[in-house]
């Protein structure tokens, strides 16, 4: 018998679409407080959510009157018509979330509009209404969420442990202040502090305040604009990365959403400069043309379709990949240990201005202190005849050959990872033009000093130490020279005489057949002989030292192994895994010859700094560093 369910229960069942776990109360209630123009929000959970849930922001509020009707489903003042649907701006728009909250749990709202002298306090538990009565408040909404899932104990068993629910409140709360470097938001787990924001919409800002500086003093900053789509943020550089996606960040029209075209171009853009199966760092923000995007397609808005997909593809990956080239990507390294790294941190952050990260303050001051003492030592120096000056060595020099310390106020720069208002100024590494070190005027300086541990060769340029891993590099210059073959079409080819005619099984040959013209763009000339065999008459010539019997058995097993449409690409994978296995392998001694031919070749590359795989090539080492590590000049 068909029976029209009651209200209660059509309620809980709608519910069950938005509300999934406690991580979604947070965000559509964060979101809520966003669109009513907060500036500040905090966010508090206790048993990951499960038992209590409170936010509070200092937004518009909600007149009193309307609260009630607030808690009634598909009641919005975000959108009126259909019509809306094609231009919503606000991150929320269906008029479900408060409904559906309330049908699941036990929640109280304390609400205030900023012209009103008193608020109101509204209790609503499982959608029937508890309390209603006026309350003194300051301007904006609290809204405590008890008890999750209290009368569905079936969804509630469902739930995973606290631990991990409130893992998962972090991630959004992690992605709502990047999406949102406008607002402060304060998020506390059982009384303890974990994420805490400025507001002051700088972006890089957010970014340190949660992920630290060795993120974002290796960030690489993204700002393009064409045919109606805009990008600006900040990738991290080549060997900022994690074995999942957790590190990729974007947001469209200020809304967190995931996309796979999105995700599939910022990993395009990245192919070749990161490892295989490791995923960068991104946090970009993308605006496109609201009429040609649609965010309602899925009920917790974490989707989107847009109209003209292979054009957004293309510019997101050439967004990516031009913010990569545009800057040299040898990675300094450090020899410094965690704490010498931190006290030069904290130093460096009170030179370049006067505001000090809370959680630095007390050593701060302690550095102040020294750094006192060490200025009136320099200036009782300054008054002594030039005379000889000792080293760390004990060894005595004359005046003009003496380490020297350039003024503290004309070096002042920005802190990695702490940004400061001294934009102009950036920390060396990122300063570093393209075509410093690979450089046909710097190659001339370049003073090979020679091999170690059979593997890396140490190159002395101006004030920095090269360190450049053999087999990566010569791995990364055969299959550029590869790629730019294949795009020129150049990809020269060897004549059999005689022809040489394969006997294959009928899947191979199948597969021959379906990709000759991939088979052509890598040098091979083969045709059909029937009755599953092929005429191969010409092989590539020398391609990447590999023999070309083994290279097309290479590629036919690859691709008889693979299912669906293959591209050049696939055959690029495939090709590169071989230029690893050609390389000059690590554990093998080269000639200073050899290796001053490999160094050359680099100088014609367009991304030098990585192999295919993505790990770097060479790395740096300043004078510094060294001079650090042995004493000669101290923090």
């Amino acid at each position: 018998m068909i029976k029209i369910l009651d209200q209660a229960t059509i309620n809980k069942i709608a519910a069950g679409e938005v509300v999934e776990r406690p991580s979604s109360v947070v965000k559509e209630l964060v979101e809520n407080a966003i669109d009513a123009g907060a500036t500040a929000v905090t966010v508090e959970i206790k048993d990951g959510g499960i038992s209590f849930i409170r936010i509070t922001d200092n937004g518009a509020g909600i007149a009193k009157e309307e609260v009630p009707a607030a808690f009634i489903r598909h009641a919005t003042s975000k959108i009126m018509t259909i019509e809306d649907l094609l231009s919503v701006r606000s991150l929320g728009f269906r008029g479900e979330a408060l409904a559906s909250i309330a049908a699941v749990a036990q929640v109280e709202c304390i609400t205030k509009t900023a012209h009103e002298l008193t608020g109101i306090r509204y209790e609503i538990h499982g959608s029937k209404e508890i309390a209603k009565e006026e309350i003194g408040a300051p301007a904006g909404t609290t809204v405590i969420v008890r008890n999750l899932f209290y009368n569905v104990p079936a969804r509630k068993k469902f739930l995973k442990t606290a631990m991990t629910e409130g893992g998962y409140v972090t991630e959004l709360i992690t992605k709502l202040a990047l999406s949102h470097p406008e607002v402060s938001f304060k998020y506390i787990i059982n009384g303890s502090n974990k994420i805490a924001t400025s507001g002051n919409g700088r972006l890089q800002d957010v970014i340190y305040h949660i992920y630290g500086k060795d993120v974002s003093a290796n960030l690489l900053p993204v700002k393009r604009s064409l045919s109606g789509m805009a990008v600006e943020g900040y990738i991290g550089k080549s060997y900022i990365f994690k074995g999942n996606r957790s590190f990729e960040h974007y947001f469209v029209n200020g809304r967190s959403i995931r996309n796979q075209i999105v995700t599939k171009a910022i990993e395009e853009g990245y192919k070749s400069f990161i490892m295989v199966h490791k995923f960068p760092f991104t946090a970009l923000h993308f605006t496109l043309d609201s009429n040609k995007l649609d965010v309602n397609v899925h009920p917790t808005k974490m989707e989107f379709k847009y109209a003209d997909g292979e054009q957004l593809f293309d510019f997101v990956k050439d967004s990516v990949r031009q913010a990569l080239l545009s800057e040299e990507m040898i990675q300094d390294v450090s020899l410094k240990s965690a704490e010498e790294e931190r006290a030069i941190t904290i130093e460096r952050q009170r030179s370049s201005t006067s505001h000090v990260p809370e959680p630095f303050e007390k050593e701060a001051r302690a550095m102040r202190y020294q750094q006192g003492i060490v200025k009136h030592q320099e200036e009782q120096k300054k008054n002594e005849p030039p005379a000889a000056v000792k080293e760390a060595d004990g060894q005595k020099v004359s005046p003009e050959k003496a380490t020297t310390f350039p003024d503290k106020q004309s070096i002042s720069v920005k802190t990695p990872g702490a940004p400061s208002e001294l934009d102009s100024v950036k920390p060396e590494q990122l300063t570093m033009p393209v075509e410093q070190f690979l450089s046909e005027n710097a190659r001339k300086k370049h003073r090979l000093i020679g091999q170690v541990f059979k593997t890396y060769w140490l190159i002395e340029y101006e004030d920095k130490l090269y360190i450049v891993d053999q087999h990566a590099a010569h791995e990364k210059v055969m299959f550029e020279r590869l790629m730019r073959q294949l795009s020129k079409k150049q990809v020269l080819s060897q004549q059999l005489l005689p022809a040489k005619v394969l006997h294959l099984d009928s899947v191979e040959h199948n597969t021959v057949i379906e990709h000759m013209e991939l088979f052509s763009q890598t040098g091979f000339d083969i045709e059909d002989f029937g009755d599953d065999s092929i005429v191969v008459r010409a092989v590539p010539d020398d391609i990447m030292g590999v023999e070309p019997q083994l290279l097309f058995d290479e590629l036919l097993n690859a691709l008889t192994e693979e299912r669906g449409t293959i591209s050049l690409d696939f055959f690029v994978e495939k090709l590169s895994g071989m230029a690893c296995k050609a390389a000059i392998k690590g554990n093998t001694e080269i000639t200073t010859m050899e290796a001053d031919r490999l160094i050359d070749e680099m100088l014609s590359l367009d991304n030098p700094y990585n192999c295919p795989h993505g790990r770097p090539t060479m790395i740096a080492l300043t004078k510094m560093e060294l001079e650090h590590k042995f004493k000669r000049i101290q923090d």
